[in-house]
């Protein structure tokens, strides 16, 4: 099979090279065999690709942690499927593994490349806003790199909830991809200031959750504008700086810092990421959540859309399809 295959750490097109004839992954016991019908590329491919990921595979691997795929043999031959392979055999190839036990039913309302992109980010996004924040009706919701993968999600869930959105991106084209979701309000931080804007927009009560896969200065101007008892969610550090929260901050103005490692939940709760893959199903079921994919590409196209992603020169999820 055609699979793409990192040999030594570094960036994505330099070190990807998508080798033709290699053997099919032989799956093991709980395991299946796919054939990938569509990856979504995410920024935890770049940082493993970069080793710069707290999940490490060993030399050589294949990266693309995300598919939809088509079970390839065995008593569930042809079952469409979404989930996280299971490394070293990533999703950048014509076939992969996925363990059993945390593969979930594509949506019927999806097709490949949507589908593939619904898990991930939807689900991240998900237990931040539901779980960790507990977003309810009527709030604030600001969301930083409203435009990428995650936080276009949080957008539409946010939106589901009936939350009012405050979109931060960077760029007018991700500024209207974000109206395109449904933010109440778009703040484009390379021509004005995100923190005025949330202040103005909520009457000097300020947002009482954020949302903040960046990291760095959206952190630090996230704390300026935060609501009394509002809760920041920290799910990753994009920008690539961690900011080292000043808790007295957080005591004075009693505003809660809560972090998301969502993988934690397959091994801590996985009922609880079915459960979410079910409301999530029913969502984009009724059309209210369809994973923003803003660029389908062949196997043979994965080491630049990967790169895409590194830089942040992407808008929501880039698809490597299946062939």
């Amino acid at each position: 099979m055609r699979a793409w295959q990192v040999d030594a750490l570094g960036e994505p097109v330099e070190v990807m090279r998508l080798a033709e004839d290699m053997p099919r992954p032989v799956p093991g016991p709980g395991q299946l065999l796919v054939r990938v019908r569509a990856a979504a590329v995410n920024f935890p491919d770049a940082l493993m690709v970069r080793g710069q990921y707290q999940v490490r595979p060993p030399l050589p691997f294949t990266p693309g942690v995300e598919l939809c795929g088509e079970v390839a043999d065995g008593a569930r031959r042809g079952e469409r499927l979404i989930g996280n392979p299971v490394l070293p055999h990533g999703a950048f190839a014509e076939y992969a593994l996925l363990d059993a036990a945390a593969a979930f039913p594509a949506p019927e309302a999806l097709d490949d490349a949507e589908a593939a992109a619904l898990h991930i980010g939807y689900q991240t996004a998900w237990f931040a806003l539901h779980r960790r924040a507990r977003l309810r009706a009527g709030e604030t919701l600001l969301v930083h790199a409203a435009a990428g993968g995650v936080g276009s999600a949080a957008v539409q869930l946010g939106r589901a909830a009936g939350a009012r959105v405050v979109a931060v991106v960077g760029g007018p084209a991700k500024a209207a991809a974000a109206r395109a979701l449904g933010a109440d309000l778009v703040v484009d931080r390379t021509a004005g200031d995100f923190v005025a804007a949330v202040k103005e927009f909520t009457g000097g009560r300020g947002a009482d959750v954020v949302f903040d896969p960046v990291g760095g200065d959206a952190y630090t101007g996230s704390t300026k504008c935060v609501a009394f008892e509002g809760r920041i969610v920290v799910v990753g550090f994009a920008a690539g700086r961690i900011p080292a929260p000043a808790l007295n901050h957080a005591l004075v103005k009693n505003y809660a810092i809560l972090g998301l490692h969502w993988g934690l939940y397959n091994t801590h709760d996985p009922q609880a990421v079915r459960a979410a893959h079910d409301e999530l199903t029913g969502l984009a079921g009724q059309g209210v959540v369809r994973p923003l994919v803003s660029a389908r590409v062949p196997l043979a196209g994965a080491a630049e859309a990967v790169q895409l992603v590194a830089d942040g020169r992407s808008t929501g999820r880039i698809a490597v399809l299946g062939e």
